[in-house]
């Protein structure tokens, strides 16, 4: 059986330099946790008050009332925006 061609190793350094990863591995600040978590519960108190006041024939809030049914995109793309920060929180 042929023995297959071996490839050069290339002078390429193979860690990013130190700027770089000090920079990528570095905590979040003190205030982000909290900023994350207020963005979550007010996408979920969006939807929470589209739900109360949409359930009768005459809606309170006029503005909610106008979107719809978009107001789930805006309700969910709120908590989207939170669970975003979540996954980049160090």
């Amino acid at each position: 059986m042929p023995k297959s061609k071996v490839r050069k190793k290339t002078n390429a350094p193979t860690r990013p330099s130190t700027a770089v990863a000090a920079r990528a591995l570095s905590p979040s600040p003190s205030w982000y946790p909290i900023v994350m978590a207020v963005v979550l519960v007010l996408g979920l108190a969006y939807l929470v008050t589209y739900y109360l006041t949409s359930s009768g024939t005459d809606p309170h809030i006029p503005v909610m009332a106008g979107l719809h049914a978009w107001n789930f995109a805006v309700g969910f793309g709120v908590m989207l925006l939170g669970l975003i920060m979540a996954v980049r929180w160090r």
